[in-house]
Order: structure tokens, then C-alpha cells, then sequence
């Protein structure tokens, strides 16, 4: 990696996606990369499946999927290379991908080139007949800094972030649908009532507080400037805002630093950019990009041993039955 302290400046964004409207979506993509280049961002990062909109899809017939999903070389994609090249900036953004008779939760970075990286979500879980991923998606970007893509509850499994570090990764595209959903954790997130969004005009600060409560922001503050940290890499979350089918989402579209530190945020419950610099002089001493070579590989099997238990990811993220007692690894 060469440059400057400061060589490259990046963007996080939130916006609500219009469901099953991959024309209106698009043009939001466009409108907000505009809005971000102009402020000088070299790359634009946008929410998950911000280009079909998402929850919609978890009660979609499987016909409905296959009519709204593309392939990877499709217009979609084709589209975020038009924009990467207009604007001579990097744009990631997610889609419903089709492949064969399969279907995948992808983000697709473009790159002013025409260089494309796909990741497929390693964890999906939002219908049946969207499949898992099956590989780490770590490349090289023009800037000459490794990056990697990890959708959504990829960042949630400690194993995944470890993972691309280890390949070399030093920025983490971190794009998401989260925030206000129905966690069946008893402290975790829940839903953030309806009425919230509906009065956001007349009672901003109610919906405010809730983004930012134990069902959005804090809920990122337990988990997620830890992957950035213990990992020694910057981490760029970007997030989808409002009405997602029957959740809100939170927003909170943030870029963290490698000592797990908020960077940039935004302090809004609506439509944003955030933009910052990442400083490539934080990274050689940061805690985590010390701490991996204090690693004994030698110890980790047991991360790689099955315990028998495990559920595919549809029945881990919404089983309400209970991990048992006596969960452990058998030697």
C-alpha cells in the first residue's frame, strides 16, 4: 500500500429503498454518489440490497424473486459500472442476484475501471430460496489498499472478520439492513414502533432517540467498532433508513477507524452521506494488527470442528429454540 496519510477519502450512505424499484433505487444511487464525489469521496458504499429494497423480500413468493433477481452481469450491475465511470469513483451497492436456478443476497463494488467484485452474503437468511455464499470476497483496489465484502450478519459470526483480515483486508465494505427488527434475544434489538416514522416531522426527537437506543445505535456500539478494533481495519457500515415492510430501520451510517473509533456518523434519522479520510498511518501499530501476529494458530482447531448442532442460517437467525446447556465441542 503507498500514498499519503490521507489518500483515500470514502462514503458511507443510508436511504430508504423503494421496494421492487430497481429505476427509482438507481436513480437515489446516482442522485447520493453525485452528492458524494462532489465532496471529494473516492468511494461511494451503499446499504444492502438497497437496489431491490429488502424485507419485502422475506414474504416474496419464489417466483417473485427469480422476476426481480439479475445476474451478475446484468443491467444492474452494468448500471453501478456507468456510475463508477461517470463519476471516476468506486460504488458498491447490493442486488437479488440470479445464478442458474439459484439465488444470492449480493454487493457488487464497480470500480472507475471496470473492474467488478461480487460477494454473495455467507449467511442468508431472509427466504428459502436465497442461498448462502460460499467464499471470503477480498480484492485489491485501485488505490492499492486490500478491502473485502461482508453482508450484513457476515459481521455478526467473530470468524468472518478475523478471516478477511487474514487475507489481507484492510478496509472492511460493511453493508446492512438492520436495526429495529425482532431479535428473539430478550435483550436484544426490537421493533421500533411505526408511529415514530410517521410523526418524524412533527416529533423529531422521538424518533431520534429511538435510532439511536438499545434497537439501533447502542445495539452496534456492543459488537461493532470490536471488529474494526480487534482486527486492526476500517470498517465502513452503511445501513438502509425507515420503512423496511414492517420494521424501521435505524440508519447510523458510520466509518470507523482501526482502533474501533467513529471516525464520521450521522447524527440524522433520514437520508445521508458520510464522508472521511482514512489515515493508512493508524494501521501498521493499531492494537489488532499487532495482535494478530501475537496468534498461535496451532491452538484454533477447535474454531473449525463441528459441534453437530449447527442450524442453516435461516433456522439461527429466527428459531426461537434455545442453545443447549451443554453446548460445547467434543473433543
Amino acid at each position: 500500500m503507498t500514498g499519503s496519510a490521507t489518500d483515500l477519502r470514502v462514503s458511507v450512505v443510508q436511504f430508504e429503498a423503494v421496494p421492487s424499484d430497481k429505476t427509482a433505487n438507481l436513480a437515489t444511487v446516482r442522485r447520493l454518489a453525485e452528492q458524494a464525489v462532489a465532496d471529494g469521496s473516492q468511494l461511494v458504499v451503499f446499504p444492502e440490497m438497497c437496489l431491490v429494497g429488502y424485507w419485502h423480500l422475506t414474504t416474496s413468493s419464489t417466483e417473485r424473486l427469480r422476476e426481480l433477481a439479475e445476474p451478475a452481469d446484468g443491467p444492474l450491475v452494468h448500471s453501478l459500472r456507468k456510475i463508477a465511470a461517470d463519476l471516476g469513483a468506486g460504488i458498491g451497492a447490493g442486488f437479488l442476484e440470479a445464478d442458474g436456478d439459484e439465488l444470492f443476497n449480493s454487493y457488487a463494488v464497480c470500480f472507475p475501471d471496470g473492474s467488478t467484485h461480487i460477494h454473495r452474503k455467507l449467511h442468508a437468511f431472509e427466504h428459502e430460496a436465497i442461498s448462502s455464499g460460499a467464499g471470503y470476497t477480498v480484492f485489491d483496489s485501485p488505490w492499492g489498499v486490500r478491502m473485502a465484502i461482508l453482508i450484513c450478519w457476515d459481521n455478526n459470526l467473530v470468524e468472518n472478520v478475523r478471516a478477511v483480515a487474514l487475507l489481507g483486508a484492510k478496509v472492511l465494505i460493511a453493508p446492512h439492513q438492520t436495526g429495529g427488527t425482532n431479535s428473539r434475544s430478550p435483550h436484544g434489538m426490537k421493533v421500533i414502533p411505526a408511529e415514530l416514522w410517521h410523526d418524524r416531522f412533527d416529533n423529531p426527537e422521538a424518533l431520534l432517540a429511538a435510532v439511536n437506543g438499545p434497537s439501533g445505535r447502542e445495539w452496534l456500539m456492543r459488537w461493532l467498532p470490536a471488529r474494526a478494533h480487534d482486527n486492526g481495519i476500517f470498517l465502513l457500515f452503511s445501513n438502509g433508513i425507515g420503512p423496511d415492510a414492517d420494521e424501521i430501520r435505524t440508519g447510523n451510517a458510520m466509518i470507523l477507524d482501526p482502533y474501533g473509533r467513529i471516525i464520521a456518523e450521522t447524527p440524522v434519522a433520514d437520508e445521508a452521506v458520510v464522508t472521511a479520510d482514512l489515515d493508512w498511518e493508524l494501521l501498521p501499530l493499531s492494537t489488532g494488527r499487532r495482535w494478530l501476529l501475537g496468534r498461535r494458530p496451532e491452538l484454533y482447531g477447535v474454531l473449525t470442528q463441528r459441534s453437530g448442532l449447527e442450524r442453516d442460517a435461516r433456522t439461527a437467525r429466527h428459531s426461537d429454540v434455545p442453545v443447549p446447556d451443554d453446548f460445547q465441542i467434543k473433543n
